[in-house]
Parts: structure tokens; sequence; C-alpha cells
């Protein structure tokens, strides 16, 4: 019928196949940035809740986490029931980010940072020369 028909089918599998390669590989390299970013994260972490006097360890067990942070920012630790509720938890997640910088002695841009670029700002706090002076929430 179409002598072409082979061929032409060759190549459309061939491309298959390139797409496919190409996809694979921008997955592994996707995963990999996603990894990079969470060990930075949690480093940057570790030493914020050890300059507050917190236990860095803290940081690996979950919800515990979140309860420890509550406490370097002065929140008490029912909060944690706001983190489950949608669209409460991102008024949550604003008010101990701004609380967060507070504690550190930095100001509200500082705190817009930590929401929407949280490893940048949090390796600022957990690396650069900012002292935590106590929960801001409390004061």
């Amino acid at each position: 019928m179409l002598p072409f028909l082979p061929y032409l089918l060759n190549i459309l599998a061939q491309e298959d196949q390139i797409s496919s390669v190409v996809g694979m590989i921008g997955g592994l390299l996707g995963g990999l940035v996603g990894f990079v970013l969470g060990i930075l994260i949690l480093v940057a972490m570790w030493k914020v809740y050890t300059k507050a006097g917190k236990p860095g360890w803290a940081i690996l067990i979950p919800i515990y986490n979140l309860f420890v942070l509550l406490e370097i920012v002065g929140r008490p630790g029912w909060w944690l029931i706001l983190l489950l509720i949608p669209i409460v938890n991102l008024v949550v997640i604003f008010i101990i980010s701004f609380d967060l910088a507070r504690s550190f002695g930095k100001g509200t841009g500082f705190g817009l940072g930590l929401v929407f670029l949280n490893v940048i700002f949090m390796m600022i706090l957990g690396f650069g020369k900012a002292r935590y002076i106590g929960p801001a929430a409390a004061r």
C-alpha cells in the first residue's frame, strides 16, 4: 500500500525513545535538585534550632519539629492544630515566619523571604550572623 510507512513508523519509534530518555534525564536531574535542596534546608534548620537553644535533631522528627518551632517563636503548642486546617494553615505559616524573623532580630521583609524563598533565608538565619533574641510572640 504505502511503501514509506515502515520507514515513517521507525522514525516515530526512535523519536519516542529519544523523548523517553530526555524525560528520564530530566526526572533524575529534578530529583537530584530536590534532594540537594532538602539536605540544605535540613542543615540550615538544624543550625537555626541550635542557635535558639533547642536540639538540632528535633528537625528530623515530623510534627515534633513544628512543636519546637512554635516554642522558638513563642506560640502555643495548640497551633499545631491550626496547621492542619486548609487555608488557615497558610495564614499561620505567614505568622510563624514573621515571628521567626523577629525572633532573630529581622523584619517583615525577611519574614516574607522565609515564606517564599525558604531555603535561602533559612540558610541566612542558620549560617549568618543573626542571633536568637528570644521568642517574638511572647513579647
